[in-house]
């Protein structure tokens, strides 16, 4: 047993490290045309474009005195 949880633990360290565990994979480009006084604070003081992306967000530090951080447009497509 003991064998069996060094190998479960050596792999979850090995995908952690390697940033696949952890990895965000984007959100497409029109959810995140959020106009600049719509925009909805997401992040934190100095957060990076990565942080911010992993935690499910826009960011766009092109436009001062405005969140970088934001919330994305939620989809208006209903499914059934």
């Amino acid at each position: 047993m003991e064998t069996r949880a060094f190998w479960l633990l050596l792999l979850v360290v090995t995908l952690g490290s390697s940033g696949w565990a952890a990895e965000f994979v984007g959100l497409s480009e029109h959810l995140c045309t959020v106009p600049a006084k719509d925009r909805v604070d997401c992040g934190y003081p100095r957060v990076t474009k990565q942080e911010c992306n992993n935690r499910g967000c826009c960011f766009d530090n092109s436009i001062r005195n405005v969140p970088w951080c934001f919330k994305p447009l939620q989809e208006t497509e209903c499914t059934f």
